[in-house]
């Protein structure tokens, strides 16, 4: 008998990790090779005129597939609108009035529908976007990995005890990483996205008016110029580049910013703020290679993400909706 539940038990352990390898082999940057070969092309088309038309969006298409992925996983549902059956994760907190790039993500899959029908899913597409955004502004380049399927509901609480909030606290974003598998050190790296895109005044108006001593006097000063005390819808809207250094270049000056106690966001500064990741910071600011190198492979990593595979999801029509 006790043979027999050990037999048992070796085969439950078996199938589950054969499952795992079969999910996992589901995704493959060749996936669109044969069913869709210029997939990636097309995409990348509609990606670089975008940037090309408006620098930023880089910073919004990369900050759109993480938002995506920290929900549900890599799965689309952020792109969902609301129905009588979804309450959209764009009214979240962290998202309403500050995610953008919906509509060039709606363009790119426009084009690929003419040229391969129901074919690409708009999770993937948000997830190469991601890729051609950062080698636009001269950010790395990496393998992403395909055949991600997209979900057939969204979820705001999620996304909104989910997604990490520009107060939160170091143990606080650590925890909120490792919840999606991903360690301390891919939380510093991919924060280094901050190098380009912009930030909403009532983001950081707190932090440049505290007088506190996490800030450079001379900065707080400098963005309160265009970031006023008294909020209101004008103000509170007014942007500031994360980035003041190199605002549209993807590079290391967000790191050496904050040893120099410039960085704009609160949750920005506590990675360098005597803690467990100062050294990390401190790493990155001396060596730009080691950040891009790390920061694609975290970006690989954050893609894989509890992704839909095989027959799970669907393949939508049309990004904001399900078919």
């Amino acid at each position: 008998m006790a043979y027999r539940t050990s037999s048992i038990t070796s085969l439950f352990v078996t199938l589950v990790l054969l499952g795992t390898i079969l999910c996992d082999a589901q995704l493959s940057s060749t996936f669109y090779d044969s069913a869709c070969p210029n997939a990636l092309s097309t995409i990348r088309s509609v990606i670089r005129s975008a940037v090309s038309a408006e620098r930023r969006m880089a910073a919004s298409l990369i900050r759109l597939h993480f938002h995506d992925c920290f929900v549900q996983g890599c799965d689309a549902s952020i792109l969902l609108d609301d129905s009588s059956t979804i309450e959209s994760e764009k009214s979240a907190l962290q998202n309403a009035n500050s995610i953008r790039g919906y509509n060039i993500i709606d363009q790119a899959k426009s084009e690929v529908e003419k040229v391969c029908p129901g074919v690409v899913s708009c999770a993937d597409i948000v997830a190469v976007a991601a890729r051609d955004a950062s080698f636009a502004v001269g950010g790395p380049s990496w393998t992403v990995k395909l055949g991600r399927r997209d979900s057939t509901t969204a979820s705001k609480s999620s996304a909104t005890s989910d997604l990490p909030r520009f107060t939160d606290d170091l143990d606080t974003l650590i925890s909120k990483f490792n919840n999606k598998g991903l360690t301390a050190r891919d939380m510093v790296t991919l924060s280094g996205a901050h190098t380009i895109g912009q930030a909403q005044c009532f983001t950081f108006r707190g932090r440049i008016y505290n007088n506190a001593s996490d800030i450079d006097a001379g900065f707080a000063s400098t963005r309160q110029r265009g970031c006023p005390s008294v909020s209101n819808d004008d103000n509170d809207k007014k942007l500031a580049a994360l980035d003041l250094v190199t605002p549209n270049s993807f590079d290391n000056n967000y790191f050496k910013n904050l040893i120099q106690k410039k960085g704009l966001l609160q949750s920005d500064q506590v990675l360098f703020s005597g803690g467990s990741t100062d050294s990390i910071v401190s790493e990155y600011s001396k060596n730009p290679t080691t950040f891009k190198s790390d920061f694609a492979a975290a970006m690989i990593k954050m893609g894989d993400i509890e992704p839909l595979t095989g027959s799970a999801g669907m393949i939508r029509k049309i990004c904001s909706s399900v078919n």
